[in-house]
């Protein structure tokens, strides 16, 4: 088996910035910024657009499409009868 052919994976502090959440996990990602944690040592930082603290389907703010609106909208367009011959 091949040696030194794997990255080294350490811990590493990922940052949401629009939802405020930091959370401490192990990676291979690399950062020149550092933090110091809850626990007193200094960790890498990597800031993240979006993780699931911030995320519409892990929130719960995701946006429900009102299919309603254009079946009606596709029976005013071709008529009723349209729509059930298939």
């Amino acid at each position: 088996m091949r040696t030194d052919i794997h990255p080294v994976s350490r811990p590493v502090v990922f940052r949401d910035r629009a939802a405020d959440v930091a959370f401490l996990t192990r990676s291979t990602a690399r950062s020149d910024k550092t933090v110091e944690w809850e626990d007193g040592a200094v960790y890498p930082v990597v800031d993240v657009e979006i993780s699931s603290a911030s995320h519409p389907f892990y929130t719960g703010t995701s946006r429900v499409l009102d299919t309603a609106g254009r079946v009606e909208r596709f029976e005013r367009r071709y008529g009723r009868a349209a729509a059930h011959r298939s």
